[in-house]
C-alpha cells in the first residue's frame, strides 16, 4: 500500500488525509509539538513529532521532514502549500531517498523559485510580462523606476503571499522604502534582492490552474479571480472570473499552457497574471497546491490533491480534458482569526464554538472544532467556505446565507468582512480591483471615527 508523509499542517493537512482516505492510501503526519493531537493528527494512521511549535525548528526544516518520511517508510511526500512546499532542497533530499514528492521537479522550483527567474522563464515562452527590473541598490532603482514610470512596486525577488510588496508612487519615496523592502526581505526570505515593476491601480488579479504530465503536456483547469485582496494577501476568490471577454480567457489560458510546456512542469500549479482591460501581464508561477484550490474542484467536479497523489505514486493522474469555462460559479471565502475592527489584529485562543454551514452546493475546508486552541504561531486561516451553484448571483446569494448561519466563538474572525463585501453592489456586479477591499471595509461610519 501507497504510504504518504503529509508536511504540513491545518487544514490542508487535514485535506491531504481525505484524499488519501479516497484513494486507499495510508497517510503519516509530520506535526510539531503545538500540532501532536490536531485534526489532522487525529485522522491520520499514524502521526510523527517533527520539532517545537516554532515553523522555523519544524516544519519549515526540509531535512525533518525527509527524516520523518524515511522513518514513517513513505513512498510519497505531500508538501501541501506554504512552508517547504516549494524549497527545491525538498525535492532534492527527496530524490536521493527514494522517495516521491507530490510536487514539480527541483529544477522546476529553481526556475520559478523567485520573481526574478520566474519573469525570465515567462518572457523565453512568450508570455506578457509588465516593464520590470532586478534592482541591486538605489541607484539602479531610481534608473528602473524612471523607465518604468511611476507609481512603481518594490518586490522581494524571493517573496511571497502577498509579503515584501512596497508601493513607492514618488521618487522622493524611493530611498526610504528600498531600505525598508530590503530589510523585510532579508528578514522574511533570507535574501534582500528586490525589483521594480510597473504598477497597476485598476487591476485585477486573476489566476489559472494548470496541471502538468512532467512532459510538456497541460490540462487547464480553469481561471480564478482574486482580487479582494487586503495587503496583497487574498480574502475572496471566484471561478471563473467574472466578465472576463473572451479573448482575455484564450490569453490567459494560452499563456499558462506555454509555461507548462516550456518547462516540462509535473504537478498542480498556478500561473498568476494581472488584467487591466485587454492587458495581461504575468505576476508569477505558484509550484504548489493553493490555498483556493477547493474553487476549481467544485467547478469542475475534480479531485486536483489526488491527482498530485496518483502521479506521485507512478499512476495517471486521471484529470480529464475540461473546457475553458465550468458549468457551475463557485466562490470561497477565507475565514481567518483576525479582528477586523482592530486593523486585523490576530486573535489566537481557545475556540469555543464552530458550527460551520451545511446544505447542497456547500463545502467548508477547516482544522477546527469545538474546544480547539488556536496556535499563535502560524497563518490564521481558520476555514475555507466554499459554495457552488448554476449561476454567479446564485451564488453571492448562497454564500451570504452560509456566512449568516456561521458561528465560531473564542476568537474573533473575519467573516463581518466577507459579508460586508458580499453585499456591496460593486462585488455583485463583477469585475472589482486589487485596490477596491477599503471602499466596502472598514464601513463609512467606522472608517470616519
Amino acid at each position: 500500500m501507497t504510504r504518504v508523509l503529509i508536511g504540513n499542517r491545518g487544514e490542508i493537512a487535514v485535506r491531504v488525509v481525505a484524499a488519501c482516505r479516497r484513494l486507499g492510501f495510508e497517510a503519516v503526519l509530520a506535526a510539531s509539538e503545538a500540532d501532536g493531537d490536531s485534526l489532522a493528527a487525529r485522522l491520520a494512521d499514524l502521526t510523527l513529532v517533527i520539532g517545537p511549535a516554532e515553523p522555523a525548528l519544524s516544519y519549515l526544516r526540509p531535512e525533518l521532514l525527509v527524516q520523518a518520511a524515511v522513518h514513517a517508510g513513505a513512498d510519497v511526500l505531500h508538501p501541501g502549500y506554504g512552508f517547504c512546499s516549494e524549497k527545491a532542497e525538498l525535492g532534492e533530499m527527496l530524490e536521493e531517498a527514494g522517495i516521491a514528492f507530490a510536487g514539480p521537479r527541483p529544477g522546476t522550483l529553481r526556475a520559478v523559485g523567485d520573481k526574478a527567474t520566474a519573469r525570465a522563464v515567462a518572457v523565453e515562452a512568450g508570455v506578457p510580462v509588465a516593464p520590470g527590473a532586478e534592482v541591486k541598490d538605489l541607484s539602479d532603482a531610481v534608473e528602473a523606476a524612471a523607465a518604468i514610470g511611476y507609481p512603481v512596486l518594490l518586490k522581494a525577488v524571493h517573496g511571497g503571499g502577498g509579503r515584501g510588496i512596497h508601493l513607492v508612487e514618488r521618487e522622493e519615496d524611493l530611498p526610504a522604502s528600498l531600505e525598508q523592502a530590503a530589510a523585510e526581505a532579508r528578514a522574511g526570505f533570507g535574501d534582500d534582492a528586490l525589483y521594480v515593476e510597473k504598477f497597476f491601480g485598476a487591476a485585477r488579479h486573476v489566476e489559472v490552474q494548470f496541471f502538468g504530465d512532467g512532459e510538456g503536456a497541460c490540462v487547464v483547469v480553469g481561471d480564478r479571480d482574486c482580487s479582494v485582496q487586503r495587503r496583497h494577501q487574498k480574502l475572496i476568490e471566484e471561478c471563473p472570473a467574472p466578465g472576463i471577454a473572451d479573448s482575455v480567457r484564450k490569453v490567459l489560458h494560452d499563456s499558462a499552457r506555454r509555461l507548462v510546456t516550456h518547462l516540462r512542469y509535473r504537478g498542480a500549479g498556478t500561473a498568476e497574471f494581472l488584467v487591466d482591460g485587454d492587458e495581461v501581464v504575468f505576476l508569477e508561477v505558484n509550484a504548489r497546491i493553493q490555498v483556493e484550490h477547493p474553487v476549481t474542484e467544485e467547478a469542475f467536479g475534480v479531485d486536483l490533491v489526488a491527482a498530485q497523489l496518483r502521479q506521485a505514486a507512478g499512476l495517471p493522474h486521471g484529470l480529464p480534458a475540461l473546457p475553458a469555462v465550468p458549468p457551475a460559479h463557485v466562490i470561497e471565502c477565507r475565514i481567518t482569526a483576525e479582528d477586523p475592527h482592530d486593523d486585523f489584529r490576530p486573535s489566537p485562543g481557545r475556540v469555543t464554538r464552530a458550527d460551520w454551514p451545511r446544505g447542497p452546493g456547500v463545502r467548508v475546508d477547516t482544522h477546527v472544532f469545538d474546544g480547539y486552541v488556536f496556535p499563535p504561531y502560524y497563518d490564521s486561516l481558520l476555514a475555507k467556505i466554499v459554495v457552488r451553484a448554476h449561476n454567479r448571483d446564485t451564488a453571492v446569494d448562497a454564500m451570504l446565507a452560509a456566512l449568516g448561519t456561521t458561528r465560531v466563538e473564542g476568537v474573533s474572525t473575519a467573516v463581518p468582512v466577507h459579508r460586508a463585501v458580499l453585499a456591496h453592489p460593486d462585488f455583485r456586479r463583477g469585475g472589482v480591483t486589487t485596490e477596491w477591499l477599503p471602499t466596502a471595509w472598514p464601513p463609512r461610519e467606522e472608517s470616519v471615527s
